[in-house]
């Protein structure tokens, strides 16, 4: 059983016992956190689309921690000019793990 969810803007495919990295949470280390912005649930083969979302459906993360990202640099050069500048961004990210799919 998988289900595709909406978490802080961005799409996942999630699965029960499952560990993925989504932008920071606003909640504390070990709460639970509920997403009732189901786009898709499939139940061993019986898919439920919804339009735009699945009506009672919902997936129930805990949050484990908060950490960055690695670091991204950006380079800006213009040639023959002696302009250069070089940026580095870290992205704040939150590690949840799925608890149980409804739907």
């Amino acid at each position: 059983m998988y289900a595709i969810v909406e978490i802080a803007g961005q799409q996942f495919k999630v699965e029960k016992d499952q560990k993925i990295f989504v932008h920071r949470l606003n909640a504390e280390e070990g709460a639970k956190v509920d997403f009732d912005t189901v786009l898709l649930v499939d139940n061993n083969g019986t898919i439920n689309v919804g339009t735009p979302k699945v009506n009672g459906a919902k997936v129930s993360a805990t949050v484990m921690n908060h950490l960055r990202g690695k670091k991204v640099l950006v380079f800006k050069k213009k040639r023959r000019k002696g302009y250069q500048k070089l940026n580095g961004h870290r992205q704040e990210l939150t590690r949840i793990q799925i608890d149980e799919i409804i739907g």
